[in-house]
């Protein structure tokens, strides 16, 4: 089976990486790669790690002949390039944008768009037409606590959280510029950051009793403060909660949780954030003193949390092996 892809806004971080995993996968074509800016050029030419790998060019043109089309595209613009382009009903789109994340927002044109986290929502992924792939952080925070949501464990959990600076994507910015990055870092969008919406939507399907949205009148909730730090990749996150039950039964409850989910491993050592960059991989390590328990979460932002989650809810899709495309080399050194 091959699966005919076209991609819109190829020139990106999030649509470099797509181009990456795509043209190694082996179930996959990819019939086209948009770009306005850069049509007609190589695409290894503006990916220059790409020199050897494809002759592909990107195009100024769509064209209907594909399966899936992924949006690589900036937040808000999903929605209006759906509104000013037809896109045949027959094919699927996975949007990476933030345009359809929540419930109340997850329809356009007769398209319905179901939240694309797979270790939430594997099976609605799989009969779906149409995907909202999670945020960066969004992920890396729900991980380390869907286990805890599921079992009704959540109460006011008080998260932080480091990011690389290709979270805050390619245009440049006063705090994306090498000379404010190094030896440097900064919390940023405390407690109100964009992705606390979807954390709290996923939370509240496994828990009831957690809140659907923050609010300042309910002693459940999450206080999260994300930080920008002097790297490139990458998302390291530390949440911490009440939690009367001991580490082992933690431990235990965590991996019984994830055991069918083969791209969040739960260690049994300290974490560190090389373990996953250039992976697809979430790995989870989980510290108690007293009756503070403390979850740890990392991820690479631009695959696990971006691009290679796209590729791993394109699979559950079509259904191609969930790891296809996607058994990618960690930089351990």
């Amino acid at each position: 089976m091959k699966v005919n892809v076209g991609i819109v806004g190829g020139a990106g971080y999030t649509g470099g990486e797509l181009i990456r995993i795509l043209i190694h996968h082996p179930y996959v074509s990819v019939s086209f790669i948009h770009s306005r800016s850069n049509a007609d050029k190589k695409v290894a030419s503006v990916h220059q790690d790409l020199a050897g790998d494809t002759d592909l060019q990107f195009s100024s043109e769509l064209s209907d002949d594909i399966d899936v089309l992924f949006l690589c595209v900036g937040h808000g613009e999903a929605k209006k390039f759906l509104e000013q382009n037809k896109i045949a009903v027959r094919i699927k789109i996975i949007d990476l944008s933030q345009d359809f994340r929540l419930k109340r927002e997850s329809s356009i044109l007769n398209r319905e768009f179901v939240y694309g986290l797979p270790e939430l929502n594997k099976e609605k992924i799989r009969s779906a037409k149409n995907i909202a792939n999670p945020g960066c952080f969004a992920t890396g925070i729900q991980l380390g606590l869907l286990p805890l949501a599921k079992q009704g464990l959540l109460n006011e959990v008080y998260s932080t959280g480091i990011t690389g600076s290709t979270g805050a994507g390619q245009s440049l910015s006063n705090t994306s510029h090498f000379s404010w990055r190094a030896n440097n870092i900064q919390a940023y969008k405390t407690l109100n950051h964009q992705h606390l919406k979807e954390i709290y939507q996923s939370l509240h399907q496994l828990q009831d009793s957690f809140p659907a949205s923050a609010s300042a009148d309910t002693e459940k909730g999450i206080s999260f403060v994300p930080w920008r730090g002097d790297f490139a990749r990458g998302i390291f996150v530390s949440s911490t909660l009440s939690c009367k039950r001991t580490l082992d039964e933690m431990v235990g409850l965590f991996k019984e949780f994830y055991q069918d989910h083969p791209f969040t491993i739960v260690s049994d050592q300290d974490i560190f954030l090389k373990q996953v960059v250039n992976t697809n991989k979430c790995v989870i390590g989980l510290e108690k003193q007293g009756t503070k328990l403390v979850v740890h979460s990392a991820i690479d932002n631009l695959l696990k949390g971006a691009s290679g989650q796209a590729v791993q809810n394109m699979n559950l899709l079509f259904g191609l092996d969930e790891c296809a495309g996607l058994q990618l080399k960690a930089t351990a050194f």
